[in-house]
């Protein structure tokens, strides 16, 4: 608390000394007094105006001029640091998807995968450190079931329709009635409320255009509000279906790893050389299918009490289809079907830059034709429930939330299917393009001729990921007049259950037997003649696939899927089970330093954790259920500073302790082996919180109407830090792998600057005082120094981008509302590596998306929006950037369509 004592005595004397300055350009009444926020950002802005120096109000009619002037009062009215987003109608969210929108919250990015805003990270820390709330709720987490790579901390964002979206908070610097869990930002999403709303109707029909499947998918929102006459009770409800297809064109690489041809039998290569691993050209595809649901009701009988009532439901499906083709250059002490294959020797003239085997020709490579189909099933219900009492000065709030979020595949058959078939031949590679072009890969052998390959081991892995969430609070406070302005105080009990099964069948019935055994309806060609079209090189662009029923229908027999669950499938499987107990005391405070409105608060919350991790470990053909019990203690103190140096000028001071805690999978006891390669990922039991001091400090110049400058810095010491760690270890029946987990092993700083400007040119002649323009600057610093295996990474954390900034420039004004936007973010750390491989990059990637709407009659509004209008490609590399990583493409996607409100 020294620290805080201190933060509020230079806080203090910031004020006094910028007092005398301010009051010098004060030339009329101080602002309103700060809030936490307004009471209705977004209705309250639907005809939003601002006040110009001459005391005329200057009406903002557009509906993305609406938006930005709803966001930037959240922003100006706010006792804390926080970005915000607002909807300027029901059903009418500035983009097509949530995270879309909040990439061009300062200092916030977002990952796309296959083209579809999915996670957020915040002022450089990834999507397991924020922290996501629905309607100030804790919220069940979906997870990644596709192939395995679950995490368990960071909300997917694709389950929330945009359309049900009222606004978005982005808060950086956390008060203490905030719920804890996040180091980067806390995100609290906000539904539409019926007596907010009123009675109103909207009808939105879309169609979704993707260019690389070149199909259209249809979008239909109905939102309907009403409430009584005297505006006591309000209900609301709607309903979505959304579907789009997606393909990725994407060559993707697993890593380079050094020292695999030093041993003089398989080419005797020089100590220290880094070489590729495996390696697959493929192609992916999805049709995803969403309907959605929203309830909201409210019982106002009085102005003091108010009883709330929201329910969200979400169930999206994801059938995905790959078809790839893999290559081994690496292999050694392979066996396929219990025949041990010749290890990979590197031949003679080979070429060497720097520490990277670029050109080289390796014998004995294993080419392998593999398809993998999923049916992935999203659920997520949402139920809340609110109760507010605000008689005379006293505010009395009892939240409680129930959630569920159930991730798996419908049925065994459609539960990650893999179908291969297999050669072994050479394999010549020429990397020296770089890594944004493809690879030169040849074979003497027609990778597109059935009769060259051999079946190899079919593997279906079904998986079931459940997470239930329960949350209540019940808070508390008084207002005062003087210094102490208010007093609060409240607890909050929340507790939180992942149950994760896998299973894998490795079916070897006809391992090595030929493809051609199956019959021509087995397999078939790649059916796409235009992989990666518009990028050079001369790797494979066509190769023979499985096809799924084929596979499915021959090996995946009624006896087959009744077998007993195995050793590997226990070790693969977890329950993590988590009761949190918090309670918080804030006090708001308020004074004037000379002639400076100082507000603010302080405060402090005490959070009790009781963890418990258990799953399946196994010694030998025994199998032991274990259990390992966790308890945290953690004191969370919080310090905010607003003065309002001019009725247009704003500073603000905060510091906080913050924690995030590990990913759900990390501290799991298990190990889940890779069928594809040496490798295993494994949970560690004993994993703490990150936990992190921070500060910031900002000035925003609400310098205009819809006009805004802001400048902040933030630093962040991170104790605890999660690392990885990697050993040998053997596994019955495969041998050794190389098994990846997470230790608590290194501190790091994270600091930076974000600037950020919009406003809408209101003094301009019209037509021209339509035009506006928004952007923000982020650069982001580290100081780290840890360890992954034997390999020191320093200065770097997974998923921080040093600079990133987004621009947009739009007219909005009458009828006509259009809007460009360009999005970028620097290369950030992916992954590591180890002590034998090299860390991964992501490449710097930007993003140019526009939309256009016109408003064709009172109530009819047509619109078209395109996203990567320029076809931007994104790409990683190893370490170097002539080691090749990966190359996605996903084309551009045009959505338009027609929105009607009655």
């Amino acid at each position: 608390m020294t620290t805080f004592r201190s933060l509020l005595k230079a806080s203090v004397a910031f004020t006094l000394v910028t007092g005398s300055v301010a009051a010098q350009a004060q030339t009329s009444a101080a602002a309103d007094p700060a809030q936490d926020t307004p009471q209705n950002p977004a209705q309250s802005t639907t005809q939003a105006s601002d006040t110009a120096a001459d005391g005329q109000d200057i009406v903002v009619n557009g509906t993305y001029a609406r938006s930005l002037a709803a966001g930037i009062e959240t922003k100006r009215r706010a006792a804390y640091g926080v970005d915000s987003i607002s909807s300027t109608d029901i059903g009418k969210f500035p983009t097509q998807n949530v995270a879309e929108a909040l990439q061009l919250v300062p200092g916030v990015a977002i990952t796309r995968p296959r083209g579809e805003g999915l996670y957020v990270s915040v002022r450089g820390l990834g999507p397991q450190f924020q922290n996501t709330l629905m309607n100030g709720r804790t919220i069940a987490l979906n997870d990644l079931i596709e192939n395995g790579g679950a995490a368990g901390r960071q909300f997917r964002f694709e389950m929330l329709p945009a359309e049900f979206t009222s606004s978005i908070d982005v808060v950086k610097t956390p008060t203490a009635d905030m719920s804890e869990g996040a180091l980067g930002g806390n995100i609290d999403v906000k539904t539409f409320h019926p007596l907010e709303v009123g009675n109103k109707t909207t009808v939105n029909m879309r169609g979704t255009y993707t260019s690389q499947t070149k199909q259209v998918r249809p979008n239909v929102t109905v939102l309907t509000s009403a409430k009584n006459n005297d505006g006591t009770f309000g209900i609301l409800a709607g309903a979505q279906y959304w579907g789009k297809t997606v393909r990725n064109d994407r060559f993707m690489n697993f890593g380079w790893l050094a020292d695999r041809y030093t041993d003089a039998s398989r080419g005797g290569a020089p100590a220290g050389l880094y070489s590729p691993t495996r390696t697959r050209p493929t192609v992916e595809t999805e049709d995803r299918k969403r309907i959605s649901g929203i309830v909201s009701a409210q019982w106002q009988p009085t102005a003091e009490l108010q009883t709330t009532l929201d329910v969200v439901a979400t169930r999206l499906d994801v059938a995905y289809d790959e078809f790839g083709l893999d290559i081994y250059p690496d292999d050694n002490n392979v066996s396929i079907g219990g025949v041990k294959q010749l290890p990979t020797i590197l031949q003679p003239g080979y070429t060497v830059v720097g520490d990277t085997i670029t050109k080289a020709t390796i014998a004995n490579a294993r080419f392998m034709a593999s398809r993998e189909y999923s049916l992935n099933r999203h659920d997520l219900i949402t139920i809340g429930l609110k109760q507010t009492w605000n008689p005379d000065r006293w505010h009395v709030a009892a939240n409680v939330n129930w959630s569920a979020a159930h991730s798996y595949h419908p049925d065994y058959r459609t539960g990650t299917v893999r179908s291969r078939a297999y050669f072994i031949a050479p394999l010549t590679y020429d990397a020296s393009g770089g890594y944004q072009n493809m690879p030169t890969f040849s074979t003497p052998v027609d990778v597109t001729n059935p009769a060259n390959y051999k079946l190899y081991q079919f593997n279906i892995a079904p998986k079931d990921s459940k997470d239930w969430d329960f949350y209540s609070r019940l808070d508390v406070g008084h207002d005062f007049d003087g210094f102490l302005s208010k007093l609060q105080a409240g607890g909050e009990y929340h507790w939180r259950k992942r149950d994760y099964f896998r299973r894998d069948y490795l079916i070897d019935t006809a391992t090595n037997q030929p493809l051609t055994n199956l019959g021509a309806g087995a397999y078939q060609q790649l059916p796409y003649d235009d992989f990666l079209s518009g990028v050079s090189g001369n790797a494979f662009r066509n190769w023979l696939v499985p096809v799924t029923a084929a596979y499915v229908g021959n090996f995946f027999t009624p006896a087959i899927q009744g077998q007993p669950i195995t050793n590997g499938d226990r070790r693969s499987s977890f329950v993590v089970t988590e009761k949190i107990a918090a309670a918080y005391v804030r006090a708001d405070y308020q004074f004037d330093a000379g002639s400076v409105p100082v507000s603010g608060n302080v405060g402090v919350r005490y959070v009790h954790t009781d963890q418990v991790a258990s799953g399946t470990l196994t010694s030998g053909n025994t199998a032991t259920p274990v259990s390992y019990p966790k308890t945290f203690n953690n004191v969370l103190p919080s310090f905010n500073l607003r003065a309002d140096l001019t009725p247009k000028l704003v500073g603000r001071l905060a510091a906080s302790r913050v924690l995030t805690r590990p990913n759900v999978t990390d501290t799991a006891p298990r190990i889940t082996v890779s069928t594809d390669a040496p490798t295993a990922s494994g949970g560690n039991p004993q994993l703490v919180p990150f936990l992190a001091t921070q500060f910031d400090g900002s000035l925003e110049w609400y310098f205009a109407p819809s006009g805004m400058l802001s400048g902040a810095v933030f630093y962040k010491a991170m104790d605890d830090y999660i690392t990885q760690s990697n050993t040998e270890i053997n596994i019955p029946g495969r041998g050794t792998v190389r098994l990846s987990s997470s230790v608590n092993g290194g501190n790091a700083k994270v600091y930076g600057a974000e600037a950020a400007y919009s406003q809408v040119f209101t003094f301009l002649p019209a037509p021209f005082d339509g035009f506006g323009v928004q952007g923000s600057y982020t650069h982001t610093e580290v100081k780290a120094d840890y360890t992954a295996g034997s390999r020191n990474i320093k200065d770097q954390l997974i998923g921080l981008s040093k600079n990133s900034f987004n621009l947009v420039g739009f007219y909005d004004k009458g009828p006509l509302s259009a809007r460009l936007s360009y999005v970028w973010r620097d290369k950030y750390l992916s992954s590591t590596g180890s002590t034998v491989q090299a860390p991964t990059y992501v490449a710097a990637f930007g993003s140019l998306d526009g939309q256009l709407s016109v408003r064709a009659a009172d109530n009819l509004t047509l619109s078209l929006e395109g996203i990567n209008i320029a076809g931007a490609h994104q790409d990683t590399y190893n370490d170097s950037k002539m080691r090749f990583g990966e190359i996605n493409y996903y084309g551009r996607t045009i959505l338009f369509g027609i929105r009607a409100e009655f």
